[in-house]
């Protein structure tokens, strides 16, 4: 593992962790904020639990666990996009600059939001990351690319085979044997 990811992988999941923690240990105190992005959510998808405090303790769950995983350098690109997603409702709950009536508060809601933004595109790029392996979908069309120029290979040979097959047999015939 090279030493940037090594680094910046603690660097990114410590956020994570610890909001995560946060939100399990006091669910209560986000709940009111999280309210207005809950509950459309919730009507639409039937397996989440109603109650907004459960889900601030989910989404909290899925931030300590993903933030672990991510920091530890185990299964970095499904804790990233794990990540990711958890921080679209808390982006969305969390930062509404655009409804903040103070202009120093809509600021500061407003760099929170970007700062989010942000981090979900380093979440993204780190989700991408195959560390410098080949990717499933590269290996799957290299190993298609290969198939093709073998079967390429198969079809001339055998019709150079068959040409002089053809070419012996109408030889033969000439000579009558």
């Amino acid at each position: 593992m090279s030493l940037l990811r090594m680094a910046g992988r603690p660097m990114l999941a410590s956020m994570f962790i610890a909001g995560g923690v946060q939100s399990l240990r006091n669910p209560s105190a986000v709940a009111p904020t999280a309210e207005p992005v809950v509950r459309p959510v919730t009507e639409r998808v039937a397996v989440l639990p109603d109650s907004t405090e459960q889900l601030v303790r989910l989404n909290g769950a899925v931030q300590v666990a993903g933030g672990v995983l991510l920091g530890l350098g185990r299964c970095p690109r499904l804790a990233a996009l794990a990540l990711a997603v958890t921080l679209v409702p808390t982006t969305l709950a969390g930062h509404r600059y655009w409804e903040a009536e103070d202009p120093g508060d809509r600021m500061q809601q407003r760099i929170h939001f970007l700062k989010n933004v942000s981090m979900m595109g380093g979440l993204l790029i780190a989700a991408d990351d195959t560390a410098g392996a080949p990717s499933l979908l590269w290996r799957g069309r290299h190993a298609a690319r290969e198939l093709r120029r073998e079967a390429r290979l198969v079809r001339r040979s055998a019709r150079a085979a068959s040409r002089s097959a053809a070419l012996e047999g109408g030889l033969r015939a000439k000579l009558g044997r």
